[in-house]
C-alpha cells in the first residue's frame, strides 16, 4: 500500500513534467517545428480539434512551417485559429496549404519566451508540491485510522519530500536548459 502511494505520486509528478516540456516545446528557438502549433484548436463539425490531426505540418525550412489540411474546407477556421491563437502568428494561403514564415526572433520576444517559461516552470513547481501534499495528507489519513505507525508516517513523508526535491530540481534543471537555449541563439 505503501509504495503504491509513492508510485502513483512519482507517476503524477511525471505527467507535470511531461506537461511542462510540453509547453515548453511549443516556445520557438532556433529552427521551427511542427509542435510550435501543438496549443492550436480548430472548430471542426462543432468540435474544438488539435490542428495536429486534422493536417500535416511539416518543415519546409528552419523559419517555415506548412499546414497540409486533410479537409480543405476548414482553411478558414485554420486561419482564424492560427491568427488567434497567443503565437503571434499569421499563416498565408498557396492553394490547398497554408503556409508560417517566423520572423527572426527579437531581444524583446526571447525575454517574453523567457517570462513565459520561468512561469510555466513555477506552475510545475506548484503542481509538484500539490501532489506531495495530496500524497501526505493520504499519509496522515492512514496514521488516523491506525493502518500505520507514525515511525512508518514520518519515514514515507521523508521519502516523499526527497521524490519531491528531486522533481523540483528538474523542472529547474530543465528550465535552465531552455533559457539558455533562447538567450544563446
Amino acid at each position: 500500500m505503501m509504495d503504491e502511494i509513492k508510485k502513483i505520486t512519482q507517476q503524477k509528478m511525471d505527467d507535470c513534467i511531461r506537461t511542462f516540456v510540453s509547453y515548453l516545446n511549443t516556445l520557438r528557438t532556433v529552427r521551427v517545428s511542427p509542435s510550435i502549433l501543438d496549443t492550436i484548436y480548430v472548430n471542426y463539425l462543432g468540435k474544438s480539434t488539435q490542428l495536429c490531426k486534422l493536417s500535416s505540418i511539416v518543415v519546409e525550412n528552419f523559419n517555415t512551417l506548412k499546414i497540409n489540411l486533410f479537409d480543405i474546407t476548414i482553411k478558414k477556421n485554420v486561419e482564424k485559429s492560427i491568427i488567434n491563437s497567443d503565437l503571434g502568428l499569421t499563416p498565408i494561403s498557396t492553394g490547398s496549404s497554408l503556409k508560417i514564415i517566423f520572423p527572426a526572433l527579437t531581444e524583446e520576444r526571447r525575454k517574453s519566451y523567457i517570462k513565459l517559461a520561468k512561469n510555466t516552470a513555477e506552475k510545475s513547481r506548484v503542481c509538484i508540491r500539490n501532489i506531495r501534499r495530496n500524497a501526505n495528507e493520504k499519509l496522515k489519513r492512514f496514521l488516523k485510522n491506525k493502518l500505520i505507525n507514525s515511525d512508518i508516517e514520518r519515514n514515507l513523508q521523508n521519502e516523499i519530500q526527497n521524490i519531491t526535491n528531486q522533481y523540483i530540481e528538474n523542472v529547474n534543471k530543465i528550465l535552465k536548459n531552455k533559457e539558455e537555449e533562447l538567450v544563446n541563439m
